[in-house]
Protein backbone atom coordinates (compact mmCIF):
# COMPACT_ATOMS: atom_id res chain seq x y z
CA UNK A 1 0.00 0.00 0.00
CA UNK A 2 1.40 3.31 -1.39
CA UNK A 3 0.24 5.42 2.17
CA UNK A 4 1.49 8.49 1.13
CA UNK A 5 -0.65 8.63 -2.08
CA UNK A 6 -3.77 7.60 0.03
CA UNK A 7 -3.29 10.59 1.83
CA UNK A 8 -2.85 12.39 -1.34
CA UNK A 9 -6.33 10.89 -2.53
CA UNK A 10 -8.16 11.59 0.76
CA UNK A 11 -7.02 15.11 1.04
CA UNK A 12 -5.94 16.94 -1.87
CA UNK A 13 -7.05 20.20 -0.16
CA UNK A 14 -5.01 20.42 2.67
CA UNK A 15 -1.86 22.65 1.65
CA UNK A 16 0.00 22.59 4.65
CA UNK A 17 1.93 20.38 6.67
CA UNK A 18 2.08 18.92 10.68
CA UNK A 19 5.64 20.92 10.38
CA UNK A 20 3.66 24.30 9.70
CA UNK A 21 1.64 24.21 12.45
CA UNK A 22 4.08 23.49 15.32
CA UNK A 23 5.61 26.27 14.38
CA UNK A 24 2.43 28.27 13.98
CA UNK A 25 1.97 27.26 17.52
CA UNK A 26 5.48 26.92 19.14
CA UNK A 27 6.09 25.62 22.97
CA UNK A 28 4.88 28.66 25.46
CA UNK A 29 7.53 30.67 26.62
CA UNK A 30 6.69 29.74 30.68
CA UNK A 31 8.61 28.85 33.74
CA UNK A 32 9.30 25.41 34.21
CA UNK A 33 6.52 24.45 36.40
CA UNK A 34 3.77 26.33 34.96
CA UNK A 35 0.69 24.76 33.74
CA UNK A 36 -1.48 25.13 31.06
CA UNK A 37 -5.00 24.61 31.75
CA UNK A 38 -8.61 24.96 29.44
CA UNK A 39 -12.20 24.47 29.82
CA UNK A 40 -13.88 23.30 26.94
CA UNK A 41 -17.32 23.54 27.09
CA UNK A 42 -20.09 23.22 24.36
CA UNK A 43 -21.94 26.44 23.35
CA UNK A 44 -25.39 25.17 23.88
CA UNK A 45 -26.14 27.52 26.41
CA UNK A 46 -26.20 25.59 29.28
CA UNK A 47 -23.75 25.68 31.77
CA UNK A 48 -23.76 23.40 34.76
CA UNK A 49 -22.09 23.61 38.37
CA UNK A 50 -19.88 20.31 36.97
CA UNK A 51 -18.49 23.25 34.50
CA UNK A 52 -17.74 25.85 37.20
CA UNK A 53 -16.60 22.85 39.32
CA UNK A 54 -13.55 21.66 37.00
CA UNK A 55 -13.00 25.50 36.04
CA UNK A 56 -11.72 26.36 39.29
CA UNK A 57 -9.31 23.51 39.27
CA UNK A 58 -7.99 24.76 35.76
CA UNK A 59 -7.69 28.23 36.90
CA UNK A 60 -6.31 27.25 40.77
CA UNK A 61 -3.83 25.03 38.77
CA UNK A 62 -2.87 27.33 36.30
CA UNK A 63 -2.92 30.53 38.43
CA UNK A 64 -0.72 29.26 41.42
CA UNK A 65 2.00 27.94 38.70
CA UNK A 66 2.25 31.03 37.33
CA UNK A 67 0.89 29.63 33.81
CA UNK A 68 -1.86 29.71 31.66
CA UNK A 69 -6.26 29.01 31.98
CA UNK A 70 -7.97 29.37 28.50
CA UNK A 71 -11.54 28.98 26.93
CA UNK A 72 -11.87 26.66 23.82
CA UNK A 73 -15.36 26.06 22.74
CA UNK A 74 -15.54 22.57 21.73
CA UNK A 75 -17.59 21.59 19.07
CA UNK A 76 -17.24 20.94 15.97
CA UNK A 77 -20.56 21.69 14.08
CA UNK A 78 -22.00 24.33 13.92
CA UNK A 79 -25.59 23.41 13.53
CA UNK A 80 -25.34 22.59 17.39
CA UNK A 81 -24.04 26.40 17.72
CA UNK A 82 -26.19 27.83 19.97
CA UNK A 83 -26.16 31.61 19.85
CA UNK A 84 -25.44 33.91 22.61
CA UNK A 85 -24.04 30.61 24.54
CA UNK A 86 -20.00 31.76 24.35
CA UNK A 87 -21.34 34.94 26.09
CA UNK A 88 -23.51 33.03 28.52
CA UNK A 89 -20.17 30.41 29.33
CA UNK A 90 -17.80 33.80 29.95
CA UNK A 91 -20.43 35.65 32.27
CA UNK A 92 -21.61 33.27 34.26
CA UNK A 93 -18.26 31.53 35.11
CA UNK A 94 -16.84 35.39 35.46
CA UNK A 95 -19.79 35.91 37.86
CA UNK A 96 -17.80 33.57 39.84
CA UNK A 97 -14.72 34.87 39.93
CA UNK A 98 -13.24 32.97 37.11
CA UNK A 99 -11.63 34.84 34.37
CA UNK A 100 -9.49 33.38 31.44
CA UNK A 101 -6.56 34.47 30.33
CA UNK A 102 -6.79 33.82 26.75
CA UNK A 103 -9.34 31.79 24.13
CA UNK A 104 -12.55 32.80 23.22
CA UNK A 105 -13.88 36.24 23.75
CA UNK A 106 -16.95 38.18 24.01
CA UNK A 107 -15.60 39.90 21.74
CA UNK A 108 -13.47 37.41 19.49
CA UNK A 109 -10.37 35.80 20.49
CA UNK A 110 -7.34 36.36 22.47
CA UNK A 111 -3.96 34.96 22.80
CA UNK A 112 -1.67 33.42 20.15
CA UNK A 113 -3.05 30.04 20.07
CA UNK A 114 -6.39 30.23 18.41
CA UNK A 115 -8.50 29.94 16.33
CA UNK A 116 -10.08 28.44 19.70
CA UNK A 117 -13.49 27.59 18.43
CA UNK A 118 -12.92 23.83 16.97
CA UNK A 119 -15.68 24.73 14.49
CA UNK A 120 -13.05 26.78 12.90
CA UNK A 121 -10.36 24.64 12.85
CA UNK A 122 -10.65 21.82 10.12
CA UNK A 123 -8.12 22.16 7.55
CA UNK A 124 -5.72 21.72 10.81
CA UNK A 125 -7.68 18.11 11.95
CA UNK A 126 -7.80 17.06 8.74
CA UNK A 127 -4.03 17.65 8.11
CA UNK A 128 -3.63 15.54 11.09
CA UNK A 129 -5.51 12.88 10.23
CA UNK A 130 -3.75 13.38 6.83
CA UNK A 131 -0.49 12.65 8.69
CA UNK A 132 -1.61 8.92 10.32
CA UNK A 133 -3.14 8.33 6.99
CA UNK A 134 0.45 9.26 4.99
CA UNK A 135 2.41 6.61 8.42
CA UNK A 136 -0.38 3.79 7.57
CA UNK A 137 -1.77 4.47 11.08
CA UNK A 138 -5.29 5.48 9.85
CA UNK A 139 -7.69 4.18 6.95
CA UNK A 140 -10.73 4.96 5.41
CA UNK A 141 -13.97 2.81 6.16
CA UNK A 142 -16.94 2.39 4.15
CA UNK A 143 -18.64 0.64 6.06
CA UNK A 144 -22.56 1.67 5.56
CA UNK A 145 -25.02 2.10 8.81
CA UNK A 146 -27.02 -0.79 7.51
CA UNK A 147 -23.47 -2.97 8.01
CA UNK A 148 -22.27 -1.86 11.17
CA UNK A 149 -25.75 -2.15 12.41
CA UNK A 150 -25.51 -5.81 11.37
CA UNK A 151 -21.89 -6.11 12.97
CA UNK A 152 -23.58 -4.74 16.13
CA UNK A 153 -26.16 -7.05 16.05
CA UNK A 154 -23.67 -10.45 15.58
CA UNK A 155 -21.31 -8.93 18.39
CA UNK A 156 -24.34 -9.30 20.70
CA UNK A 157 -25.55 -12.86 19.55
CA UNK A 158 -22.20 -13.91 20.30
CA UNK A 159 -21.88 -11.72 23.90
CA UNK A 160 -17.96 -10.33 22.59
CA UNK A 161 -16.95 -6.77 22.72
CA UNK A 162 -18.88 -4.27 20.35
CA UNK A 163 -17.16 -2.35 18.14
CA UNK A 164 -14.81 -1.74 14.73
CA UNK A 165 -12.08 -4.18 14.76
CA UNK A 166 -10.22 -7.29 13.61
CA UNK A 167 -12.22 -9.31 11.49
CA UNK A 168 -14.81 -6.36 12.03
CA UNK A 169 -13.04 -3.39 10.44
CA UNK A 170 -13.44 -4.62 7.43
CA UNK A 171 -12.26 -1.33 5.31
CA UNK A 172 -8.87 -1.67 7.23
CA UNK A 173 -7.16 -3.89 4.29
CA UNK A 174 -8.64 -2.53 1.78
CA UNK A 175 -6.01 -2.31 -1.54
CA UNK A 176 -5.20 1.51 -3.44
CA UNK A 177 -7.13 -0.24 -6.44
CA UNK A 178 -10.40 -0.67 -4.07
CA UNK A 179 -10.52 2.73 -2.38
CA UNK A 180 -10.16 4.05 -5.29
CA UNK A 181 -13.10 2.22 -7.31
CA UNK A 182 -15.30 3.43 -4.02
CA UNK A 183 -14.17 6.84 -4.25
CA UNK A 184 -15.02 6.90 -7.71
CA UNK A 185 -18.64 5.20 -7.05
CA UNK A 186 -18.93 7.90 -4.54
CA UNK A 187 -18.98 5.95 -1.24
CA UNK A 188 -19.28 7.69 1.75
CA UNK A 189 -16.28 6.65 4.00
CA UNK A 190 -15.32 7.73 7.76
CA UNK A 191 -11.69 7.92 8.65
CA UNK A 192 -10.23 5.65 11.18
CA UNK A 193 -7.85 5.23 13.53
CA UNK A 194 -5.52 1.59 12.80
CA UNK A 195 -5.60 0.59 16.11
CA UNK A 196 -2.26 -1.40 17.38
CA UNK A 197 -4.43 -2.83 20.30
CA UNK A 198 -5.80 -6.19 20.67
CA UNK A 199 -9.26 -7.41 22.41
CA UNK A 200 -8.81 -9.58 25.11
CA UNK A 201 -11.62 -11.87 26.57
CA UNK A 202 -10.04 -11.68 30.20
CA UNK A 203 -7.74 -9.57 32.23
CA UNK A 204 -4.69 -11.19 30.51
CA UNK A 205 -4.68 -8.60 27.45
CA UNK A 206 -2.39 -5.79 27.43
CA UNK A 207 -2.74 -2.73 29.32
CA UNK A 208 -1.83 0.81 29.99
CA UNK A 209 -0.74 2.67 32.92
CA UNK A 210 -1.60 6.39 33.26
CA UNK A 211 -0.52 9.09 36.30
CA UNK A 212 -3.65 11.00 36.95
CA UNK A 213 -2.89 13.84 38.93
CA UNK A 214 -6.36 13.40 41.23
CA UNK A 215 -6.58 9.02 41.01
CA UNK A 216 -3.30 8.49 41.02
CA UNK A 217 -1.70 5.10 38.68
CA UNK A 218 -4.81 4.18 36.42
CA UNK A 219 -4.54 0.35 34.92
CA UNK A 220 -6.96 -0.38 32.08
CA UNK A 221 -6.95 -2.75 29.25
CA UNK A 222 -5.55 -1.06 26.51
CA UNK A 223 -7.38 0.51 23.14
CA UNK A 224 -8.42 -1.97 20.60
CA UNK A 225 -11.04 -0.12 18.89
CA UNK A 226 -10.41 1.04 15.14
CA UNK A 227 -12.36 4.50 16.41
CA UNK A 228 -13.70 7.21 14.08
CA UNK A 229 -11.47 10.08 13.68
CA UNK A 230 -12.86 12.20 11.15
CA UNK A 231 -16.68 11.78 10.07
CA UNK A 232 -17.87 11.38 6.72
CA UNK A 233 -18.50 15.09 6.25
CA UNK A 234 -14.69 15.87 7.55
CA UNK A 235 -15.53 16.88 10.65
CA UNK A 236 -13.91 15.33 13.67
CA UNK A 237 -14.90 13.52 16.77
CA UNK A 238 -13.83 15.07 19.96
CA UNK A 239 -11.45 12.26 20.95
CA UNK A 240 -9.76 13.45 17.91
CA UNK A 241 -10.05 17.20 17.96
CA UNK A 242 -9.38 17.46 21.70
CA UNK A 243 -6.09 15.27 20.79
CA UNK A 244 -4.73 17.76 18.22
CA UNK A 245 -5.94 20.94 19.93
CA UNK A 246 -4.03 19.97 23.57
CA UNK A 247 -1.15 19.68 22.49
CA UNK A 248 -1.23 22.30 20.08
CA UNK A 249 -2.49 24.58 22.74
CA UNK A 250 0.13 23.46 24.74
CA UNK A 251 -1.96 22.03 27.13
CA UNK A 252 -0.11 20.98 30.12
CA UNK A 253 -3.44 19.64 32.46
CA UNK A 254 -6.57 18.10 31.29
CA UNK A 255 -9.28 18.25 33.98
CA UNK A 256 -12.11 16.39 33.10
CA UNK A 257 -14.79 14.87 34.56
CA UNK A 258 -14.30 10.83 35.91
CA UNK A 259 -17.03 10.15 32.66
CA UNK A 260 -14.40 10.32 30.36
CA UNK A 261 -12.17 7.64 32.04
CA UNK A 262 -13.33 5.44 29.67
CA UNK A 263 -12.17 6.72 26.50
CA UNK A 264 -8.30 7.08 28.19
CA UNK A 265 -7.12 4.17 26.38
CA UNK A 266 -8.16 5.66 23.15
CA UNK A 267 -6.95 9.31 23.54
CA UNK A 268 -3.59 7.60 24.67
CA UNK A 269 -2.83 5.67 21.86
CA UNK A 270 -3.89 8.96 19.32
CA UNK A 271 -1.40 10.52 21.37
CA UNK A 272 1.28 8.23 20.71
CA UNK A 273 0.29 7.65 17.29
CA UNK A 274 1.08 10.99 16.38
CA UNK A 275 4.07 11.05 18.01
CA UNK A 276 2.72 13.24 20.94
CA UNK A 277 3.81 13.55 24.56
CA UNK A 278 -0.21 13.62 26.28
CA UNK A 279 -1.01 16.25 29.25
CA UNK A 280 -1.33 15.13 32.71
CA UNK A 281 -5.07 14.18 33.11
CA UNK A 282 -6.67 14.82 36.07
CA UNK A 283 -10.70 12.96 36.30
CA UNK A 284 -12.59 14.76 38.80
CA UNK A 285 -15.51 12.79 41.34
CA UNK A 286 -18.92 12.62 39.74
CA UNK A 287 -20.53 15.30 41.47
CA UNK A 288 -23.56 13.56 43.71
CA UNK A 289 -26.34 14.38 46.16
CA UNK A 290 -28.60 12.34 48.53
CA UNK A 291 -31.73 11.63 47.60
CA UNK A 292 -34.58 11.90 50.10
CA UNK A 293 -33.92 7.95 50.99
CA UNK A 294 -30.25 9.14 52.08
CA UNK A 295 -28.57 7.63 48.84
CA UNK A 296 -26.23 8.99 46.53
CA UNK A 297 -26.95 9.48 43.83
CA UNK A 298 -25.60 11.88 40.95
CA UNK A 299 -26.89 15.44 40.21
CA UNK A 300 -29.51 15.71 36.87
CA UNK A 301 -30.17 18.41 34.71
CA UNK A 302 -33.72 16.92 34.65
CA UNK A 303 -34.28 16.30 38.74
CA UNK A 304 -31.69 19.33 40.31
CA UNK A 305 -32.01 22.80 39.33
CA UNK A 306 -28.96 23.70 41.34
CA UNK A 307 -26.93 22.37 38.97
CA UNK A 308 -27.00 25.09 36.80
CA UNK A 309 -25.22 27.94 37.60
CA UNK A 310 -28.45 30.48 36.62
CA UNK A 311 -29.91 28.52 40.04
CA UNK A 312 -27.41 30.34 42.06
CA UNK A 313 -27.23 33.36 40.43
CA UNK A 314 -31.10 34.36 40.12
CA UNK A 315 -31.13 33.39 44.13
CA UNK A 316 -28.26 35.48 44.28
CA UNK A 317 -25.95 33.80 46.28
CA UNK A 318 -22.44 35.60 46.87
CA UNK A 319 -20.16 34.49 44.43
CA UNK A 320 -17.32 34.17 47.76
CA UNK A 321 -19.67 31.96 49.17
CA UNK A 322 -19.95 29.43 46.36
CA UNK A 323 -15.80 29.42 45.81
CA UNK A 324 -15.80 29.07 49.53
CA UNK A 325 -18.10 26.24 49.37
CA UNK A 326 -16.51 24.64 46.28
CA UNK A 327 -13.24 24.57 47.92
CA UNK A 328 -14.72 22.65 51.05
CA UNK A 329 -15.32 19.51 48.00
CA UNK A 330 -12.68 20.39 46.25
CA UNK A 331 -9.86 19.62 48.89
CA UNK A 332 -10.17 17.61 51.70
CA UNK A 333 -7.87 19.85 53.74
CA UNK A 334 -9.30 23.18 53.23
CA UNK A 335 -11.77 23.66 56.09
CA UNK A 336 -8.60 23.22 58.34
CA UNK A 337 -6.96 25.68 56.58
CA UNK A 338 -9.63 27.93 56.69
CA UNK A 339 -9.66 27.75 60.64
CA UNK A 340 -5.90 28.64 60.89
CA UNK A 341 -6.39 31.48 58.40
CA UNK A 342 -10.57 32.88 59.39
CA UNK A 343 -9.30 36.03 57.43
CA UNK A 344 -6.82 35.00 54.66
CA UNK A 345 -8.19 34.76 50.57
CA UNK A 346 -9.54 31.91 49.06
CA UNK A 347 -6.60 32.42 46.60
CA UNK A 348 -4.21 32.04 50.00
CA UNK A 349 -5.25 28.66 49.69
CA UNK A 350 -2.72 26.09 48.50
CA UNK A 351 -5.06 23.97 46.42
CA UNK A 352 -3.55 20.67 45.59
CA UNK A 353 -4.97 17.86 42.96
CA UNK A 354 -4.01 15.43 45.69
CA UNK A 355 -6.54 16.59 48.49
CA UNK A 356 -9.36 15.55 45.43
CA UNK A 357 -11.55 13.43 46.00
CA UNK A 358 -11.34 10.76 43.74
CA UNK A 359 -14.94 8.94 44.63
CA UNK A 360 -18.45 10.85 44.32
CA UNK A 361 -17.94 14.72 46.00
CA UNK A 362 -21.16 15.16 47.91
CA UNK A 363 -23.16 18.67 47.18
CA UNK A 364 -24.91 19.73 50.04
CA UNK A 365 -26.77 22.54 49.50
CA UNK A 366 -27.17 23.42 53.14
CA UNK A 367 -23.75 23.64 53.57
CA UNK A 368 -23.73 26.02 51.06
CA UNK A 369 -26.33 27.88 52.81
CA UNK A 370 -24.69 27.64 56.13
CA UNK A 371 -21.11 28.71 55.11
CA UNK A 372 -22.54 31.26 52.90
CA UNK A 373 -23.78 32.88 56.25
CA UNK A 374 -19.84 32.75 57.80
CA UNK A 375 -18.47 34.46 54.70
CA UNK A 376 -21.51 37.16 54.33
CA UNK A 377 -20.56 38.49 57.89
CA UNK A 378 -17.10 39.05 56.78
CA UNK A 379 -18.66 41.57 54.13
CA UNK A 380 -19.13 45.10 54.99
CA UNK A 381 -22.60 46.29 54.01
CA UNK A 382 -21.92 48.72 51.67
CA UNK A 383 -20.17 45.94 49.58
CA UNK A 384 -23.78 43.66 50.45
CA UNK A 385 -25.67 46.82 49.24
CA UNK A 386 -23.37 47.19 45.94
CA UNK A 387 -24.03 43.09 45.23
CA UNK A 388 -27.54 42.58 46.49
CA UNK A 389 -28.57 45.90 44.32
CA UNK A 390 -26.59 44.56 41.59
CA UNK A 391 -28.76 40.77 41.67
CA UNK A 392 -31.99 43.15 42.10
CA UNK A 393 -31.35 45.12 38.88
CA UNK A 394 -30.79 41.88 36.64
CA UNK A 395 -33.55 39.27 38.44
CA UNK A 396 -35.87 41.09 40.91
CA UNK A 397 -36.12 45.13 39.06
CA UNK A 398 -39.33 45.11 41.34
CA UNK A 399 -37.20 45.37 44.33
CA UNK A 400 -35.37 47.92 42.97
CA UNK A 401 -37.05 50.59 45.20
CA UNK A 402 -35.70 49.00 48.09
CA UNK A 403 -32.17 50.77 47.67
CA UNK A 404 -33.51 54.24 47.50
CA UNK A 405 -32.07 55.24 50.83
CA UNK A 406 -28.27 53.95 50.71
CA UNK A 407 -27.96 54.41 54.18
CA UNK A 408 -31.07 53.16 55.86
CA UNK A 409 -30.35 50.08 54.06
CA UNK A 410 -26.70 49.77 55.01
CA UNK A 411 -28.26 49.93 58.36
CA UNK A 412 -30.65 47.05 57.89
CA UNK A 413 -27.63 44.60 56.41
CA UNK A 414 -25.41 45.17 59.21
CA UNK A 415 -28.13 44.63 62.04
CA UNK A 416 -26.66 42.23 64.61
CA UNK A 417 -23.47 41.84 63.08
CA UNK A 418 -21.57 43.66 65.09
CA UNK A 419 -22.55 42.04 68.30
CA UNK A 420 -19.39 39.97 71.04
CA UNK A 421 -21.73 37.11 69.07
CA UNK A 422 -22.58 38.29 65.40
CA UNK A 423 -26.28 37.17 63.93
CA UNK A 424 -25.53 35.20 60.93
CA UNK A 425 -29.06 35.62 59.13
CA UNK A 426 -28.09 36.61 55.78
CA UNK A 427 -27.62 33.40 53.24
CA UNK A 428 -28.38 34.61 49.80
CA UNK A 429 -30.28 37.44 47.90
CA UNK A 430 -33.60 36.31 47.74
CA UNK A 431 -33.14 35.05 51.10
CA UNK A 432 -32.07 38.36 52.36
CA UNK A 433 -34.91 40.52 50.87
CA UNK A 434 -37.47 38.03 52.03
CA UNK A 435 -35.76 38.03 55.87
CA UNK A 436 -35.65 42.17 55.88
CA UNK A 437 -39.02 42.63 54.02
CA UNK A 438 -40.47 44.01 57.17
CA UNK A 439 -38.55 47.27 57.42
CA UNK A 440 -40.09 48.31 54.25
CA UNK A 441 -43.89 49.29 54.30
CA UNK A 442 -45.39 47.49 51.08
CA UNK A 443 -43.27 44.45 51.77
CA UNK A 444 -44.84 44.30 55.08
CA UNK A 445 -47.36 41.38 56.86
CA UNK A 446 -48.03 39.86 59.13
CA UNK A 447 -47.24 36.02 58.98
CA UNK A 448 -47.21 35.03 62.74
CA UNK A 449 -50.43 34.65 65.25
CA UNK A 450 -49.75 36.33 68.49
CA UNK A 451 -48.75 34.09 71.67
CA UNK A 452 -51.21 31.34 73.28
CA UNK A 453 -50.87 33.03 76.23
CA UNK A 454 -52.01 36.60 75.67
CA UNK A 455 -55.42 36.95 75.44
CA UNK A 456 -57.30 38.51 71.92
CA UNK A 457 -58.55 41.45 74.36
CA UNK A 458 -54.83 42.36 75.98
CA UNK A 459 -53.44 42.38 73.07
CA UNK A 460 -55.44 45.65 72.36
CA UNK A 461 -54.47 46.92 75.59
CA UNK A 462 -50.74 46.26 75.43
CA UNK A 463 -49.86 48.14 72.38
CA UNK A 464 -52.19 51.04 73.68
CA UNK A 465 -50.19 51.27 76.61
CA UNK A 466 -46.86 50.59 74.73
CA UNK A 467 -47.72 53.05 72.39
CA UNK A 468 -48.73 55.83 75.38
CA UNK A 469 -45.22 55.18 77.54
CA UNK A 470 -43.27 55.13 73.90
CA UNK A 471 -40.29 57.75 74.07
CA UNK A 472 -37.63 56.88 70.99
CA UNK A 473 -34.95 57.97 72.95
CA UNK A 474 -34.70 55.55 75.60
CA UNK A 475 -31.65 53.47 76.07
CA UNK A 476 -32.52 49.74 75.66
CA UNK A 477 -32.68 49.48 79.47
CA UNK A 478 -34.92 51.89 79.86
CA UNK A 479 -37.50 50.88 76.81
CA UNK A 480 -37.14 47.15 78.35
CA UNK A 481 -38.28 48.74 82.08
CA UNK A 482 -41.23 49.95 80.18
CA UNK A 483 -42.06 46.47 78.78
CA UNK A 484 -41.69 44.44 81.87
CA UNK A 485 -44.20 47.30 83.49
CA UNK A 486 -46.54 46.78 80.91
CA UNK A 487 -46.77 43.11 81.82
CA UNK A 488 -46.92 43.30 85.60
CA UNK A 489 -49.97 45.95 85.49
CA UNK A 490 -51.74 43.47 82.91
CA UNK A 491 -51.10 40.10 85.29
CA UNK A 492 -48.05 38.45 83.60
CA UNK A 493 -44.85 37.63 84.94
CA UNK A 494 -41.76 40.25 85.05
CA UNK A 495 -39.28 37.83 84.53
CA UNK A 496 -40.21 34.24 82.94
CA UNK A 497 -38.14 32.68 85.36
CA UNK A 498 -40.95 33.47 87.65
CA UNK A 499 -43.76 32.65 85.49
CA UNK A 500 -42.27 29.02 85.26
CA UNK A 501 -42.16 28.37 88.97
CA UNK A 502 -45.55 29.65 89.48
CA UNK A 503 -47.65 29.41 86.47
CA UNK A 504 -51.25 29.42 88.46
CA UNK A 505 -50.45 33.07 89.07
CA UNK A 506 -49.77 34.71 86.14
CA UNK A 507 -51.15 34.77 82.57
CA UNK A 508 -47.45 34.74 80.89
CA UNK A 509 -44.46 36.56 81.05
CA UNK A 510 -42.87 39.47 80.30
CA UNK A 511 -41.36 37.46 76.83
CA UNK A 512 -45.06 36.93 75.54
CA UNK A 513 -45.69 40.60 76.04
CA UNK A 514 -42.67 41.71 74.08
CA UNK A 515 -43.31 39.18 71.17
CA UNK A 516 -47.12 41.34 71.07
CA UNK A 517 -44.93 44.18 70.45
CA UNK A 518 -42.56 42.00 68.07
CA UNK A 519 -45.59 40.89 66.10
CA UNK A 520 -47.28 44.36 65.36
CA UNK A 521 -43.82 45.66 64.60
CA UNK A 522 -42.51 43.05 62.22
CA UNK A 523 -44.65 40.58 61.71
CA UNK A 524 -43.31 37.78 62.94
CA UNK A 525 -42.33 36.26 66.72
CA UNK A 526 -38.76 35.77 66.09
CA UNK A 527 -36.64 38.49 64.67
CA UNK A 528 -33.88 40.43 65.35
CA UNK A 529 -33.49 43.01 68.77
CA UNK A 530 -36.92 44.73 68.51
CA UNK A 531 -34.83 48.49 70.58
CA UNK A 532 -32.02 48.28 67.44
CA UNK A 533 -34.86 47.55 64.85
CA UNK A 534 -37.06 50.40 66.48
CA UNK A 535 -34.15 52.51 66.27
CA UNK A 536 -33.72 51.89 62.11
CA UNK A 537 -37.20 52.06 61.61
CA UNK A 538 -37.41 55.73 63.35
CA UNK A 539 -39.89 57.02 65.73
CA UNK A 540 -43.11 57.72 62.84
CA UNK A 541 -42.96 54.37 61.52
CA UNK A 542 -42.73 52.51 64.68
CA UNK A 543 -45.78 54.35 66.13
CA UNK A 544 -47.94 54.16 62.50
CA UNK A 545 -47.05 50.00 62.46
CA UNK A 546 -48.07 49.18 66.35
CA UNK A 547 -51.26 51.52 65.78
CA UNK A 548 -52.04 50.23 62.74
CA UNK A 549 -52.34 46.49 64.21
CA UNK A 550 -55.50 44.76 64.00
Amino acid sequence: MDHNRLAELLFPQIDKSPEDYETMYPPRNLPADAKVTRLGPSPTGFIHLGNLYGAFVDERLAHQSGGVFYLRIEHTDDKRYVEGAVDIIIHSLRFFGIDFDEGAGLHGDTGAYGDYTQSRRGEIYQCFARKLVAEGKAYPCFLTEEEISAIRAEQEEKKINPGIYGIYARSRDLSLEQIEANLQAGKPYVIRLRSDGEPAADETGRRIRVHDAIRGILEMPENFQDVVILKATGIPTYHFAHVVDDHLMRTTHVVRGAEWLSSLPVHVELFEKLGWEPPVYCHTAQLMKLDEEGNKRKLSKRKDPELSLDYYRKQGYHPAAVREYLLTILNSNFEEWRMEHPDSPTDDFPFSTEKMSNSGALFDLNKLNDISKDVLLKIPASALYDFLKSWAEEFRPEYLHLFDDRAYMEKILDLGRQDSKPRKDLIYAEQIVAFISYFFDDLFAIEDPMPAEVPEEDVAKILAAYLESYDHSDDQSQWFDKIRDIAVRFGYAAKPKDFKKNPQNYKGHVGHVSTVIRIALMGRAQSPDVWTIQQILGEERTRRRIGQYK
